[in-house]
């Protein structure tokens, strides 16, 4: 499935989940309501952080879930075993989102599993500290937009014509989008790219009954920032600066990738949500 030769691993990055002290918050907090019974979801970065707790509650809420990650096989198969535990059934997939050809055959291995695809989480994404412009290389600017924005495009390509009426297209944006981030300049430009893709495709998709939204996290505690996506200065007060003074955990934004994927939210596209600890942000 996989060409390993194609996978590009920079830094400390993605980073495992199991070597975080304190570990990030994955597990649904309600019981489920069959809200996704019968769904299959794709969720690209599902091996850790949000994209794992996004993967606990889909199943929870009776969907399939295809788990597709880039390097960190052991915290995939965590997140395969966390489904499973729901009693749903899940399959990995190793790939890169930045190739076009690895999200074709990501999706084309769920359809030869599943027999279908309703519900795409384009959540996958990286980040690289620079305080100073130049010291963005070439190579780490291409790269960040080949993994934040270019994959998305790659991953609606691959599963379009596979998505029916009612189908659902959640990506992951970023508060940072926004606000801007001085530290993160080239990763805050993809963020603001997500959010006018995830507005335009849903002026094109939404008169074929496939809704497109996204989410805008603000710091939350996952594999991202303390494996190399963040500064040391930064991570000492993570999430402080925040009106609630603190993180968030990868549960408490898990919600707003399922309201926004069930018919909870059948009258919601081309719309961002805000699970940012209490910023105030233009949307």
């Amino acid at each position: 499935m996989t060409d390993t030769a194609e996978m590009i691993h920079e830094d400390a990055l993605p980073g495992e989940e199991r070597k975080l002290d304190p570990k990030p918050q994955w597990e649904p907090r309600y019981p489920g309501s069959g809200r996704l019974d019968g769904k299959v979801a794709l969720i690209t970065g599902a091996d850790s952080g949000i994209g794992r707790a996004v993967a606990a509650l889909y199943a929870r809420e009776g969907a399939d879930i295809a788990i597709l990650y880039l390097l960190e096989d052991k915290d995939a198969e965590d997140t395969k075993r966390i489904v499973e535990a729901e009693g749903r059934r899940a399959i990995t997939i190793k790939a890169d989102v930045g190739s076009k050809k690895m999200c074709d055959r990501a999706v084309e291995q769920v359809i030869e599993t599943f027999g279908r695809l309703d519900i795409l989480v384009n959540n996958a994404g990286e980040q690289h500290p620079d305080k100073d412009i130049r010291d963005i290389t070439e190579e780490q600017l291409t790269r960040t937009f080949q993994t934040n924005i270019f994959g998305m495009f790659y991953m609606v390509q691959a599963a379009l014509p596979h998505l029916g009426e009612g189908a659902a297209i959640v990506n992951c944006t970023s508060i940072t989008g926004y606000q801007g981030a001085s530290e993160l300049l080239d990763y805050s430009s993809t963020k603001g790219a997500i959010t006018a893709f995830t507005r335009s495709l849903s002026e094109n998709l939404v008169g074929k009954g496939i809704r497109v939204n996204a989410v805008a996290p603000g710091p939350i505690w996952t594999p991202l920032n303390p494996c190399g996506g963040a500064s040391p200065e930064k991570l000492e007060t993570f999430g402080e600066n925040t009106p609630m003074g603190r993180p968030g955990q990868p549960n408490e934004v898990a919600p707003a990738f399922l309201f926004l994927a069930c018919q909870d939210a059948s009258y919601m596209s081309g719309q961002v949500l805000h699970p940012n600890g209490g910023t105030v942000v233009n949307g």
